[in-house]
């Protein structure tokens, strides 16, 4: 691969990604031709195929597998050059690609229009994810930073914790435990429970809170949205375990309440992780240092206190 160019790798790089020479040359505005040609000096470069044809779908070869974990490795350092220069050069520009669970795309918003306040000029790519696709992109290194509530295990990574991450059990307001205090853990594990697909960090927080007391919880309905969730409990469907982060709104307009329940709430931590081994950008090191810094503040100030709730009776086991 001597005579190989950066033009050539991604161009191949867009084509295997979208398995596709049509949409790879309407995304990089080259023409198809253009993007067979440079495809076509690649794979006579290399002396193998990188892509086979079988009816009308592209697939990439083994050899292109190969080549496209080294294209987007190479594409990915020099565009970390490109930053660390603009920031020797002192410029405030720069590109920070962000990765966070879905339960924190509830605060998230708030944290980068904060930063963007005294960096209007940088560009921010935030992508949405259950915790498993979030540790996923950080192991494939497709992303700078995630922001997720357990620090990911069995990946070299640095996380760092920023702020509190407090969860509740929550029930509509016409709940019969709506009014109880002090409820057993026992009492709602009686419950039906709407719950978080496996793999959600929400979900193993729940599991973890009732294996600790050798209990088991019913599951009605799994969902994939924190979202759905709430309509659900609204809708009177069953209790569910949530982040506290997710339901201001709900609890500031009473369409929901925290049931208070023995051991609650579990309070976790949102943490900041990246690759251990990863050279940061100045701009992507600086949006660390501002989340680090006034992430914690910045949540507080967001989550409104628990809305007040009719008189409540103890509960008995």
């Amino acid at each position: 691969m001597q005579h190989a160019t950066m033009r050539q790798l991604k161009v191949f790089e867009a084509a295997a990604s979208l398995r596709s020479f049509s949409k790879a040359a309407e995304f990089l505005h080259l023409t198809q031709p253009g993007v067979s040609m440079h495809i076509k000096e690649l794979e006579a470069n290399i002396g193998l195929p990188l892509f086979e044809r079988i009816g009308k779908k592209l697939f990439i070869t083994e050899a292109g597998e190969e080549l496209l974990l080294r294209a987007r490795e190479i594409i990915r350092a020099l565009k970390d050059a490109e930053e660390a220069f603009d920031g020797i050069k002192g410029l405030r520009r720069g590109r920070i690609v962000l990765a966070v669970v879905s339960t924190a795309k509830y605060f998230a918003p708030r944290l980068l229009a904060g930063f963007r306040a005294n960096h209007p000029d940088v560009e921010i790519r935030l992508a949405v994810n259950n915790r498993t696709a979030v540790i996923a992109q950080l192991a494939a290194n497709e992303v700078d930073l995630a922001i997720m509530g357990r620090s990911p295990e069995g990946l070299d990574s640095t996380a760092e914790s920023f702020a509190e991450n407090p969860h509740v059990i929550i029930a509509p307001p016409r709940h019969p435990l709506a009014r109880l205090r002090d409820i057993p853990e026992a009492v709602v594990a009686r419950e039906t429970f709407m719950v978080r697909e496996p793999g959600s960090g929400t979900r193993l927080a729940m599991q973890a809170y009732f294996q600790q007391r050798d209990l088991s919880f019913r599951v009605g309905m799994e969902m994939a949205s924190n979202e759905t969730i709430k309509q659900a409990v609204m809708a009177g469907m069953g209790l569910s375990f949530i982040s506290r982060h997710t339901i201001d709104l709900e609890l500031a307009t009473r369409r929901l309440v925290a049931l208070d329940v023995r051991g609650l709430p579990v309070v976790r931590h949102w943490h900041l992780a990246h690759l251990s081994k990863k050279r940061l950008s100045p701009i992507a090191q600086e949006f660390k240092r501002y989340v680090l810094r006034e992430g914690r503040s910045l949540l507080e100030a967001q989550t409104t206190p628990m809305a007040a709730r009719a008189p409540k009776r103890r509960a008995s086991a």
